[in-house]
């Protein structure tokens, strides 16, 4: 009984994460600022929900695959983050400012 309370708390929990990081997406000023609710908020809420299910399947195998799920997410969500970030930034892309949205080094240049 105990273990499907935990469970259905690690799923409601993670949800509740996948959809903040998801207003979050729409929410934030530019791709820099974006990169962080889809990163962060989306891996934490999935890894909630996949240790919430590891938790309903009991010792199984498809424990074992939840598990290597949870792995590869957890190497590749943050790897994709700062890959996107970096080839952002190597094309031109600048941050946001409290001034407002930062040129395109090549719009810069331009004027």
């Amino acid at each position: 009984m105990i273990v499907h309370i935990a469970s259905w708390v690690l799923l409601m929990v993670g949800a509740f994460f996948v959809v903040t990081g998801g207003i979050g997406l729409v929410r934030m000023p530019d791709f820099f600022t974006r990169l962080h609710p889809a990163g962060m908020t989306d891996t934490l809420g999935a890894g909630l929900m996949l240790t919430g299910l590891m938790l309903q399947s009991g010792a199984s195998f498809v424990t074992l695959k939840l598990a290597l799920i949870l792995l590869f997410l957890l190497l590749t969500s943050p790897t994709s983050s700062f890959s996107l970030a970096h080839a952002a930034l190597l094309a031109g892309e600048k941050p946001w400012t409290r001034a407002g949205k930062a040129k395109r080094t090549e719009d810069a240049d331009e004027s």
